[in-house]
């Protein structure tokens, strides 16, 4: 049985960085995506990772995906804070290599790990 866990959110405030980690089980092969959703927004993709990284505009040259696949785990540095970033964010894993911009390739998610950035 795949999972996800997600750790690694907080308060943090405007400027500051957090690193959120997702450990997983069973799912080394898969490509693994990172997404948020805010309060009465829709989730919106961040950042994916496969054979190469891709990233939203709005996160672009401030976060970063990488995994250590020996340690199973998927990390997002996130630098450079806006309050914009507050958000729930899931960890994601997909079977796919393609469309990894979209949630609906994902086959499997973590329980979420919120994340506010005081202004």
């Amino acid at each position: 049985q795949a999972q996800l866990d997600e750790s690694g959110g907080g308060l943090v405030q405007a400027g500051g960085s957090l690193r959120l980690s997702c450990a997983y089980s069973g799912l080394s092969s898969y490509a693994m995506g990172w997404f948020r959703q805010a309060p009465g927004k829709e989730r919106e993709f961040v950042a994916s990772i496969k054979w190469d990284t891709d990233y939203a505009d709005s996160v672009k040259g401030r976060f970063t995906i990488s995994r250590d696949n020996a340690k199973n785990t998927v990390y997002l540095q996130m630098n450079s804070l806006k309050p914009e970033d507050t958000a729930v964010y899931y960890c994601a894993a997909s079977s796919s290599s393609f469309y990894l911009t979209q949630s609906s390739q994902y086959d499997y998610w973590g329980q979420g790990t919120q994340v506010t950035v005081s202004s």
